[in-house]
């Protein structure tokens, strides 16, 4: 199993690979993508400085986008309560959750459901972002940022075809002899049939045909239990928090 620390690198990368804005140090780690959506702009890691600080740093850096807080086990350990005092609010608590390939159970796929590898971004980020909660008006600026993805690492997408639609998506980001999942919803009318298990069992049978042996995602709350049901388990957990 990769470790915490590891995990957290991957997951790391995969939103750099989103920044245009400036370069950041590792003692205040942030990604700006321009996208009207907070979790696509934010702080990842902050260490050394006072929440205070950080915070004065960021905003500067992520001043006209919406973003988010990812305070998790590689920032500083009061940086999360340090930032509530200071204004900021909770919005969820995410599970860092992980799985090796070989011992996540199957997921059965439902009748007419095909899934393969996608390279159409025009379709595929749309489907994705009805379903993330990307505003209509930043759609384009995603596709243009998965256009330019400039991440250390290999993404592929899976989409999940039914009756001729995109009804479930899943990002697999293979860095740091991990996957890490992103992105994997299945759209409002479809759902209950199992489509998002059948997406993430997918995406690991990609990554184990390529050598990949460890898996990790961060959940919702609402997706946790699937995520569990297929031998996930919690490695630790992000505080997600906004001003």
């Amino acid at each position: 199993m990769a470790s915490l620390d590891t995990v957290l690198a991957a997951h790391r990368a995969y939103l750099l690979g989103w920044n245009v804005g400036e370069p950041s140090g590792p003692d205040l780690v942030t990604y700006r993508s321009d996208v009207p959506h907070a979790p696509l702009n934010g702080v990842l890691r902050a260490t050394g400085r006072t929440p205070r600080e950080a915070l004065v740093e960021a905003r500067r850096r992520l001043d006209g986008v919406p973003r988010m807080w990812w305070a998790g086990p590689d920032s500083d350990g009061g940086l999360a309560d340090g930032l509530v005092a200071l204004g900021a609010v909770e919005v969820a608590q995410m599970p860092i959750m992980t799985v090796e390939i070989g011992d996540a159970a199957d997921a059965p796929t439902p009748a007419g459901l095909q899934i393969s590898l996608s390279t159409d971004l025009d379709a595929f980020v749309p489907a994705y972002a009805r379903v993330s909660g990307i505003p209509p008006d930043g759609v384009a600026a995603a596709i243009d940022r998965e256009k330019a993805f400039a991440g250390n690492g290999t993404v592929l997408r899976l989409a999940g075809h039914l009756d001729g639609r995109i009804v479930g998506t899943a990002v697999a980001w293979l860095s740091h002899d991990l996957l890490t999942l992103y992105f994997v919803g299945t759209q409002p009318e479809q759902r209950r049939r199992g489509i998002g298990a059948a997406m993430t069992r997918a995406a690991l049978d990609l990554a184990g045909d390529r050598g990949i042996r460890t898996v990790a995602l961060t959940s919702t709350p609402v997706a946790e239990p699937v995520y569990h049901r297929l031998g996930f388990r919690t490695a630790g957990t992000f505080r997600l928090l906004t001003f």
